[in-house]
């Protein structure tokens, strides 16, 4: 068991999200692909490694972003899409305001909400307008060119780009790398900073400790892929029940319904799709389940 997991370690590369993870909460790696998708200088980073690699109940989950602050206090959150799934801009909302949550329950108000900054890097074009590099901030739609000085900024950025005219070269290089499969990417770079990439996954690949992460990692993801089929079954199950009471009782109270979709245990669902099968009354379901 052990050598499949590592052997399957050996075969990730930087679209990964364990490995762009990995190789992402080490600021030398991650502080230049900020700038040159920003545009700006960046001083002292810090990388939050603790949120990059575990597993956070509160955001359902493992999560594989990268987390990061400078000295102004500025926040960035980047995460890896390969998979092109619905709502993506409603997630970068989502993260813009899991990030002021996160400042405003430190004790701050208003005024200490930093600059923040939501990068996708996506394995497709996201908008379908061919472009390397999407950016969008608040703008008012009365008078143009006027920027809502919220702090508020989101990036899309795509392997899939054909405007290289348009954006830095070594942008371009990052992208087409991070879009090439196990062989292709591990061919020496003629770009500087992709070969300290390509240098920086060779040593998550030979790490022990990352070995062992990445091992974890599998089971937390099979054991969430399990829960979610268990879920769906008594999901499943709380829908047959509804729809077998309302077929032969009509509407349902709203605290029945409540109650039944919100019952979790399989057992207790089950007792409750025997009663509906023979219920002759709602008062008749509802004592019996009261039982």
């Amino acid at each position: 068991m052990e050598e499949i997991k590592r052997s399957k370690l050996e075969t990730l590369t930087m679209k990964d999200n364990f490995m762009f993870g990995a190789v992402m909460c080490e600021p030398e790696n991650c502080r230049p692909f900020l700038e040159m998708a920003l545009g700006f200088p960046i001083g002292k980073l810090d990388v939050s490694i603790e949120k990059s690699l575990v597993y956070h109940p509160e955001y359902k989950g493992v999560r594989l972003d990268v987390e990061a602050s400078d000295a102004n206090h500025t926040r960035y959150n980047v995460e890896m899409q390969v998979i092109q799934k619905p709502y993506l801009e409603r997630r970068a909302r989502y993260y813009h305001s899991q990030i002021d949550m996160d400042l405003l329950r430190r004790g701050g108000g208003y005024g200490s909400l930093s600059d923040a900054y939501v990068i996708f890097i996506c394995d497709f074009d996201p908008f379908g307008y061919k472009k390397y590099r999407y950016t969008f901030q608040n703008v008012c739609l009365e008078a143009k060119g006027f920027v809502l000085k919220d702090g508020q900024t989101t990036m899309f950025l795509s392997t899939r780009g054909e405007n290289p005219e348009e954006v830095p070269g070594s942008l371009v290089s990052f992208l087409k790398y991070i879009g090439l499969g196990l062989s292709e990417s591990t061919k020496e770079s003629e770009d500087g900073y992709v070969r300290q990439l390509q240098a920086a996954v060779r040593r998550v690949k030979a790490s022990r400790e990352m070995e062992a992460k990445y091992m974890l990692l599998e089971e937390m993801l099979q054991d969430e892929r399990e829960a979610g089929r268990v879920e769906g079954r008594e999901e499943g199950r709380a829908e047959i029940v509804l729809e077998l009471l309302e077929d032969s009782l009509g509407d349902l109270p709203e605290d029945l319904r409540g109650r039944i979709l919100s019952e979790k245990d399989g057992d207790v669902l089950k007792r409750y799709l025997k009663l509906a099968r023979t219920a002759v009354s709602l008062d008749e379901f509802m004592q019996k389940i009261s039982e």
